[in-house]
């Protein structure tokens, strides 16, 4: 449940400091835990990313959920979580426009130099985050507005290489591909067979779930 809340929840808003090149096309990003001692149990994943510059996919892998994603219109600043589960496949509404507040906020500074990522070079940032030990070094691409990542508040580009702060640990995500072209409009439906429903509506049926009774005992 908690696993839910938090990939409801963690969805803040963008703001959009300066005009920058649209992107159209795919990301894939790497994600790996950064305690090396956890890494044996908690193999790297990858976060898919398909935008047309107005509609937004995201594609993650869960242990505990399987596989989730983000459907999101950028411009009405309006998502959909799509969830196949046991009890059924929902399509939980989330409305972007209720203000968000992250309790832990990033700070940063630019830094000199440049890396290269997929052959594109990245700009550098020191970045520091009230969990993380020591501050790190985060990359983007300054020509690409960081909408499409949908996580990140404030950064001057597209991050290519990040962390992120979880109950679990620090999760590293690198950009490992990148594609320009025009993804096809059906990855931005919602399935037919997809229930619609607010977030308060979801828990609801979830509660309900838990509390049916089971069936007859055997004597």
């Amino acid at each position: 449940m908690r696993q839910i809340l938090f990939l409801l929840i963690f969805i803040p808003i963008v703001s959009l400091s300066q005009k920058q090149e649209g992107f159209s096309g795919k990301l894939v990003y790497t994600i790996s835990i950064c305690d090396s001692s956890l890494a044996k149990y908690m193999p790297p994943k990858q976060m898919v990313i398909y935008t047309n510059d107005t509609l937004l996919r995201i594609e993650n892998e869960t242990d505990q959920l399987g596989k989730q994603v983000i459907i999101k219109h950028m411009a009405l600043n309006k998502s959909y979580l799509l969830l196949d589960l046991p009890v059924g496949s929902y399509a939980v509404q989330t409305d972007h426009n209720v203000e968000k507040q992250d309790s832990f906020p990033y700070t940063f500074k630019k830094r000199w130099g440049k890396r290269e990522i997929c052959g594109l070079k990245a700009k550098r940032l020191k970045v520091t985050h009230s969990v993380f030990p020591e501050p790190l070094e985060f990359l983007y691409i300054k020509k690409y507005n960081n909408k499409y990542i949908n996580t990140l508040e404030n950064f001057p580009g597209l991050p290519v290489r990040y962390y992120i702060a979880t109950v679990d640990g620090i999760y590293r995500y690198e950009l490992t591909s990148i594609e320009l072209n025009k993804p096809e409009k059906d990855l931005f439906g919602i399935p037919s067979n997809y229930k619609r429903v607010t977030f308060d509506q979801f828990m609801d049926a979830l509660f309900k779930m838990q509390e049916q009774p089971e069936g007859p005992q055997e004597k």
